[in-house]
């Protein structure tokens, strides 16, 4: 398949997948569309690269589904200047598009062949506010800390302490929280030393392991 045939399987799942579904921010829609999703995949599974649905991307992780990855992004509400913190990088896909939304990217991955991975493929996109980083996830990035905006792609029992920590001032976190299976978006907000939280949808990630998180996979 060549690169203009990906591109039109993209524009398609922008507008089929995500704006169809009520996600219209121009931004979002505009930073998804320029991001090759097919280059984050194996080859064995680039055919589906632009389907519904996630993928596996190897070492027990997956590349999650469109959708969910522009929801979330969206729930952020980025305008550009912020220092935004991921939590499992995977493949790095989550983090180049927000690359292009936000002024600075932070990436922790727990598993060094994905990081190493994901480094190369942003080099190799120019993507040179992204910075990725093997650890810990569950314990943020305190090096880089404050953040205008965390996001964890993985499910966690509980909104990691670490990270509602390294929230900037109003600040936002999206965490996928719950067990086995089946968990809930919370939207945790930063008023001072006080949080508030509200509920979101529900989804299916793999485990968020390390010292706040799982201690082994579901």
């Amino acid at each position: 398949m060549s690169e203009s045939d990906y591109a039109l399987e993209r524009r398609q799942m922008v507008a089929e997948q995500i704006a169809r579904r009520g996600l219209r921010e121009p931004r979002l829609l505009a930073a998804i569309e320029a991001v090759p999703r097919h280059r984050f995949v194996d080859a064995a599974n680039r055919l589906w690269a632009y389907a519904d649905n996630p993928l596996p991307i190897g070492h027990g992780q997956t590349i999650s589904q469109p959708y969910i990855v522009a929801l979330m992004i969206n729930l952020l509400r980025l305008r550009g200047d912020e220092r935004v913190l991921e939590v499992g990088t995977g493949s790095g896909y989550q983090a180049a598009i927000l690359a292009h939304l936000a002024a600075e990217v932070h990436t922790v991955e727990f598993v060094p062949e994905l990081a190493e991975s994901a480094r190369r493929m942003f080099e190799e996109l120019g993507l040179n506010n992204v910075s990725c980083h093997i650890g810990d996830g569950s314990l943020g990035w305190k090096e880089a800390a404050p953040y205008e905006a965390v996001i964890v792609a993985a499910a966690a029992p509980r909104a990691p302490r670490p990270l509602l920590e390294q929230l900037a001032e109003g600040g936002r976190l999206v965490v996928p929280v719950g067990g086995r299976g089946y968990q809930e978006l919370e939207i945790w907000h930063r008023h001072g030393d006080d949080f508030s939280m509200e509920k979101g949808i529900g989804v299916a990630f793999v485990p968020l392991l390390g010292e706040y998180g799982w201690k082994s996979g579901f």
